[in-house]
């Protein structure tokens, strides 16, 4: 029996006057990939912040392990094992790689290192530039490295924002490789994407949201197949 790992129940976010989610619930189970998918503005990454903290829901509830962390400060949610790899990769362009690293694990104080080593196992282009400043890394590096440093927390749950925003077609790939790979490896993973297409293929549950509200929700494949998705979504190419 799967066991739930995330519970979101009636989340409400609003900025102003302006109401960017609209009471959605959805589950992600232990051991999943689940996907967010939907146009501009429906709500995604207001979703992923309102769950990290960095935004205060409105209403409704962010269940983790069926603990309430609803409206918890930041630290609080990475604490119980909660990491968000943010749109735009929000690295520190004048730290090192390896510093950059090492910030991802603030909350601990245990040895770093074979959590340092698994994540050049995992990029090693990361390795080779490991005392190079961030921001003269490429965009496809950076969004690797906003990637380590989310996992340098040892999270049970990462969540994604983005992470195929600008980025060339090879590097797409390599990143959902990348995902595909960390999710085996045990962590369960929340992605938001707009690249529908790549996002429903390497998750195993997928929901849309549109306007604020859930509209559909099913397995990758299933979505994959939708008609409706497909039109709305994928297109002819696919993208």
């Amino acid at each position: 029996m799967s066991e739930k790992l995330l519970d979101i129940s009636d989340l409400q976010v609003s900025y102003g006057g302006i109401e960017a989610v609209r009471g959605i619930s959805f589950h992600v189970d232990k051991g999943e990939i689940v996907t967010l998918i939907g146009a501009n503005g429906a709500g995604k990454s207001s979703t992923l912040r309102s769950i990290s903290g960095l935004v205060k829901p409105k209403g409704g509830k962010v269940l983790f392990h069926g603990e309430d962390l609803t409206g918890k400060n930041p630290t609080e949610i990475v604490s119980r094992g909660i990491m968000m790899v943010p749109e735009g990769r929000r690295i520190f362009p004048n730290l090192t790689v390896l510093e950059n690293l090492k910030i991802g694990a603030y909350l601990r104080n245990d040895d770093l290192e074979e959590d340092i080593e698994m994540v050049y196992g995992l990029f090693p282009r990361l390795k080779e530039r490991s005392w190079q400043e961030g921001g003269t890394l490429s965009g496809g590096e950076q969004q690797m490295l906003a990637v380590g440093r989310g996992l340098m927390g040892r999270p049970e749950l990462l969540m994604m924002d983005e992470p195929s925003l600008g980025l060339a077609p090879i590097v797409v790939q390599g990143i959902f490789e990348i995902i595909r790979r960390i999710n085996e490896a045990g962590t369960t993973v929340l992605l938001v994407e707009q690249n529908a297409n790549m996002a429903l293929h390497v998750a195993h549950r997928a929901y849309v949201i549109e306007n604020g509200k859930i509209s559909m929700e099913g397995t990758g494949r299933e979505l994959l197949e939708d008609e409706s998705v497909k039109a709305a979504y994928l297109g002819s190419t696919g993208k």
